[in-house]
């Protein structure tokens, strides 16, 4: 095939059905086929927009938080109390359930120094754990695809699945990258037209350096996705596991149960990554975050339960963060602007027992503010550092450039 059908053919199949996400690199199949080193699973949602922390773990204490807040605070009578000081939103009772039944760890005040009030950039910070004047090209979860994978074509694999049909930064490394789905069984076909099988199958010579990370990124597609598929299905049929658990009926919700039928196909994956997004609440922001927040608490208690329901409940931990939480004064159009720090949730059940840990830290410093603003206490990679030395048992040092301390909450 000459270079020009080649593009030409590439162009069409992705802005066509085929819907491989923009090329993004897999996996190899002998690297699909082995199990993750740690036998734990990460799950980590991603609450895109900024979500308000402070409607959200509310400071019902506080005087401050109802004088700033004058027609957004969440009345005292309303709110969930998990101590003495702060409690959830009422829209997150499912939440409030699994935290009674010593699920949830609530981590407050997390941010980095220097913040920035960009959803870009903010995300890109959380997503390659970078310092906020450090600009990197990979994430994260890219790099411990990288530092796992060194070496071991055959060895020591390591899987991240985005459920989504594109790939974030936090899961792009410098050799392995994850790989984006919605469907196990969709991705499957559409890898399996004529098309993609005879552009897959070409080992092109003498081309173009891109031209040649695309034969390559859409080579391993075609082999993650049979990968996934052959895992997935149910023995003696061409559907995909299906789980008996029930989910709501959100975007969420969809993506969760995605995620629980793989683990409990027995897919090797280590890391799921979920997004959802609407938490950018500038304008009216009660009923719309009131909305979301019940949307996460529910699609959550719904897959804390399939866990326990498969018995996977202590090998598996999701964690949940937003790029930054919004300032502490309400604005003039019954919203809340970009802030700063903001709170972490961690749900499993491999997390340690007694109420010391549910909610990690101290709460939210509303006398002491920078220009408005919630200062943090805690670096974010910090947790990073936590999940990836104690729950992931990797090297976190090398995959975070630098030695942060751990947290005890796992």
């Amino acid at each position: 095939m000459k270079r020009r059908d080649f593009l030409a053919k590439s162009a069409l199949t992705t802005a066509g059905t085929m819907l491989i996400p923009h090329f993004l690199k897999a996996f190899e199949l002998n690297q699909l086929g082995a199990a993750p080193t740690s036998g734990k699973t990460l799950v980590i949602v991603q609450l895109s927009g900024g979500n308000d922390g402070l409607n959200t773990v509310v400071p019902f204490r506080n005087d401050i938080y109802y004088r700033e807040r004058p027609t957004l605070a969440i009345a005292r009578e309303k709110v969930l109390a998990l101590n003495d000081e702060i409690g959830f939103n009422p829209a997150l009772e499912s939440l409030k359930s699994l935290y009674d039944d010593g699920l949830v760890t609530v981590i407050n005040n997390v941010g980095y120094p220097n913040p920035d009030r960009s959803h870009f950039r903010s995300m890109d910070i959380w997503q390659t754990a970078s310092d906020a004047d450090q600009y990197l090209q990979t994430g994260w979860l890219g790099r411990y695809l990288d530092a796992n994978c060194a070496g071991s074509a055959s060895g020591h694999p390591h899987l991240a699945i985005e459920v989504d049909d594109t790939l974030s930064l936090a899961l792009k490394g410098s050799s392995v990258n994850g790989l984006a789905l919605l469907d196990p069984k969709k991705l499957y076909n559409q890898t399996r037209s004529g098309l993609v099988e005879n552009l897959a199958a070409v080992k092109p010579a003498h081309v173009h350096d891109n031209v040649g990370y695309l034969y390559k990124t859409l080579a391993e597609t075609v082999s993650s996705a049979q990968y996934v598929y052959d895992k997935s299905k149910q023995s003696g049929s061409g559907a995909v596991h299906a789980t008996t658990g029930t989910y709501p009926a959100s975007e969420l919700g969809s993506r969760l149960k995605t995620v629980s039928e793989l683990i409990q196909s027995g897919v090797s994956t280590s890391v799921y990554y979920i997004s959802i997004s609407g938490f950018d609440t500038h304008i009216n922001q009660p009923g719309q975050q009131e909305r979301l927040l019940r949307q996460y608490g529910d699609a959550v208690k719904a897959f804390m339960g399939d866990m326990k329901a498969s018995n996977r409940l202590n090998d598996v931990l999701l964690m949940t963060f937003s790029e930054f939480g919004r300032r502490v004064k309400q604005n003039a159009s019954n919203g809340t602007d970009h802030g700063t720090a903001n709170n972490v949730f961690l749900v499993g059940g491999g997390l340690p027992s007694g109420i010391q840990h549910r909610v990690f830290n101290e709460a939210p410093n509303l006398t002491n503010l920078d220009e408005g603003d919630l200062k943090y206490s805690v670096d974010f990679r910090t947790i990073y550092a936590t999940l990836l030395r104690n729950w992931l048992k990797t090297d976190d040092v090398a995959i975070l450039g630098r030695k942060f301390d751990t947290l005890g909450f796992v």
